[in-house]
């Protein structure tokens, strides 16, 4: 929806969140605990309250938005060009202040195969975009909550969302 300050993007909906129609569902997911442990939200929130995230000024979405499952287990092209485009068009309308992807793979699939973990150069208008270390456990070998921190000073440093 407009006027949001943060959108999460992920690549598809893992196996759990899809089941249970919840984001980041899955118990060994770090996603709710760290935008807890950062600042973002003000107490821990569980994935079935996923819908109150817009009182602090966060959406949620993802590049593939009919498929789930792990990214090796996605159908091909789900991923690909249409999707990344449908995506930019999302965020080129509602123009968040910031569109942060929790994952390398959903990062580079938008922005780029070069792209890096942090805030990237290009924007999506005036959309800032940041790449995060994924919170799936089936990525715990690539964790480093610094980047969700930096993340979280810049998301709360309250600076006004040109219109």
């Amino acid at each position: 929806q407009p006027g949001l300050r943060l959108v999460f993007c992920g690549t598809a909906p893992g196996t759990v969140s899809a089941q249970r129609k919840q984001y980041y569902a899955h118990p060994q997911n770090k996603f709710w605990r760290t935008l807890h442990k950062t600042g973002l939200t003000s107490r821990l929130l569980a994935p079935s309250e996923y819908p109150l995230l817009v009182e602090f000024g966060i959406g949620l979405t993802d590049i593939a938005k009919h498929v789930s499952g792990m990214d090796c287990q996605l159908p091909r092209g789900s991923l690909g060009r249409e999707a990344a485009a449908a995506l930019r068009m999302k965020i080129k309308k509602n123009r968040p202040r910031i569109l942060a992807f929790t994952s390398l793979t959903g990062g580079q699939r938008v922005m780029g195969s070069k792209a890096a973990f942090g805030r990237q150069q290009i924007q999506i208008c005036d959309t800032e975009v940041w790449i995060l270390p994924s919170p799936s456990p089936a990525a715990h070998w690539n964790w480093d909550e610094t980047v969700w921190q930096k993340l979280a000073e810049r998301a709360l440093s309250g600076r006004p969302k040109t219109s």
